[in-house]
């Protein structure tokens, strides 16, 4: 990595401006590689220097990488940019500094577990289905399902030009006085609305549709448009086979 001012770097890290990082520097509370520097004009090289200001050493924020893990409420779309002025996830998570995108995508009208990260190669392994990552959803559907659509469901369904791809299914729950059926449903292809078209093929009606888990990382007890940091173990657990 190319040598930056020592000022620029500490502003880079959130730390503050650049003149008011210069002033940190001046009084003596900036150490580089354990000594203190107080002089302006130094350079540093960030892939090689430590640097420390009050003691604690310094990542820059556009470097370090962050997932969130998001209980996407209805209603919102997961894009970083919505061209039609729908309301989109990124306004849930604003506090943050570093740049996030979602991982994949969940529909308007899905709720649950969606993660938002700056790893480029975690979103690939995610997302990609050769990796196998599962998706636990938990979806309700108008009618009674019988035995013999779970195993349509199963084996895979025609969807517009392709077959979904075999899937775990298991009936949670028949409500008899509403006439309604909770099914889980784990997939991991994820393509555009797959469980919703799943559903339709065996002529049943959504009527809500919520992501429970992203791998073994449950979304629950997060509130509904909450959010927070998934821990080291989660992410090593999430691509530990690849």
């Amino acid at each position: 990595m190319n040598e930056v001012r020592l000022q620029k770097y500490m502003a880079d890290c959130g730390i503050d401006s650049r003149r008011k990082c210069e002033e940190y520097i001046l009084n003596n509370l900036v150490k580089v590689n354990g000594k203190i520097v107080n002089k302006l004009g130094i350079k540093i090289d960030p892939s090689k220097d430590v640097v420390e200001y009050n003691g604690k050493k310094l990542q820059n924020v556009s470097s370090k990488k962050i997932y969130v893990l998001l209980n996407k409420p209805i209603g919102y779309v997961t894009t970083v940019k919505e061209q039609f002025g729908r309301p989109t996830v990124m306004e849930l998570v604003k506090n943050i500094k570093e740049r996030i995108v979602p991982v994949g995508r969940l529909d308007m009208y899905t709720s649950g577990a969606i993660i938002l990260t700056n790893d480029g190669d975690f979103i690939y392994k995610i997302t990609h289905p050769k990796y196998e990552i599962e998706k636990t959803y938990i979806v309700t559907l108008r009618g009674k399902v019988l035995q013999e659509e779970v195993e349509k469901l199963k084996n895979g369904v025609k969807i517009e030009d392709y077959i979904s791809g075999k899937a775990k299914v298991k009936i949670i729950k028949y409500d008899l006085e509403k006439d309604e059926t909770r099914l889980e449903i784990i997939i991991h292809e994820g393509k555009n609305r797959e469980v919703r078209k799943m559903c339709e093929a065996i002529g049943k009606k959504v009527l809500a549709l919520h992501r429970t888990k992203i791998g073994n990382i449950a979304v629950k007890p997060l509130e509904i448009g909450k959010y927070r940091f998934l821990t080291e173990k989660e992410v090593k657990e999430l691509i530990k086979k690849h």
